[in-house]
């Protein structure tokens, strides 16, 4: 009845400037999260960790394939 692989994202399926950002990203997100990780060691605030929190995931999510 419902196909769920309809509705899953493919990045190869995107234009090449899109999957040339996402790559951009993939590559750029490890470095700001240890930035960010000892910035919030050191000054933590809320929204520092929240930030952290953001980057963390966005990187599961890279490591995953989600995107």
């Amino acid at each position: 009845m419902f196909n769920r692989n309809k509705w899953q994202f493919n990045r190869y399926n995107c234009p090449l400037w899109f999957r040339r950002l996402i790559e951009g990203f993939e590559i750029i997100v490890l470095p700001l999260a240890v930035f960010q990780m000892i910035r919030t060691i050191f000054f933590p605030t809320t929204f520092d960790v929240l930030v952290l929190v953001g980057l963390i995931a966005l990187y599961i999510v890279f490591l995953k394939r989600l995107i």
